[in-house]
């Protein structure tokens, strides 16, 4: 069936053809799914992760996917990159926790938790941003979680970092805007990556975080894939400054206890 012009237009909203996204972590998880979903949509991608032979890995699954050394823990490395990689779409997925407890934790945890975190996301938007800004287009993307909105014992400092990152790009939102630069958060519930390794190694605990959301399960990070692309894409382009919870419900239901039915 043929189809009217005004119905035609919406069959290419989500493609990225003729645009560069920057995958920060690509190396694997989220950032992984992340670069594969951004390709199948025609974006060109670069995989930048600190550990290169991951990235490679990950570039290996296609002809626009290509791999790059970036640890941005390194400001002037993260600065460089910005000027060599001109993004349309730049994906931030890097991140780390220390759980521990509040009264327990130590300055040197806190400082590596705040580092990569919030530190080195503030360097990546900054920088790409500013690229951005003067070719008046792009899309960043950087990834919070629903402990910017709510806590358990040992999540602190993680909470607090998401929490900021969260109002950090809001703010980058409001200043880029005018520029045609949409800055936006996702905010996964529980993701079966690396760092949640320890969690689904101990079966009461994993089995509790499942059974918290209103699907009952973890998410798989292809289940995030979705969300970036739609943020990255034309399918999004009046949306800035928004956290988009993909939770399985975590933040919606309370997931305590489940009354009889009447």
């Amino acid at each position: 069936m043929d189809l009217s012009p005004e119905v035609a237009r919406y069959a290419d909203l989500f493609r990225l053809d003729g645009r560069t996204a920057v995958v920060v972590g690509a190396g694997s998880g989220i950032g992984r799914e992340s670069a594969y979903a951004l390709a199948a949509h025609g974006a060109r991608v670069v995989c930048a992760d600190r550990d290169l032979a991951a990235a490679e890995a990950t570039a290996t699954a296609g002809g626009s996917l290509s791999a790059y050394p970036l640890d941005v823990l390194d400001a002037d490395a993260v600065a460089r990159a910005a000027v060599e990689l001109p993004a349309d779409v730049l994906v931030v997925t890097a991140g780390m926790n220390v759980r521990r407890r509040v009264l327990d934790y130590t300055a040197e945890d806190f400082d590596r938790v705040v580092a990569l975190n919030l530190r080195a996301a503030f360097h990546l938007v900054q920088t790409f941003g500013a690229g951005m800004r003067d070719r008046g287009r792009g899309s960043i993307v950087a990834f919070s979680s629903i402990r910017a909105v709510t806590v358990e014992p040992g999540q602190g400092v993680y909470a607090a970092t998401k929490a900021g990152l969260v109002q950090l790009l809001r703010t980058a939102a409001a200043e880029l805007g005018p520029h045609g630069v949409r800055v936006n958060a996702i905010a996964p519930g529980v993701v079966e990556t690396p760092l949640t390794a320890p969690i689904r190694a101990v079966p009461q605990w994993a089995q509790a975080y499942a059974t918290k959301s209103a699907l009952g399960r973890w998410s798989t990070p292809s289940e995030l894939a979705g969300a970036v692309v739609y943020l990255a894409s034309d399918a999004s382009s009046f949306v800035t400054g928004s956290q988009l919870f993909v939770d399985g419900g975590w933040t919606a239901v309370d997931g305590r206890f489940t009354p009889p039915e009447a």
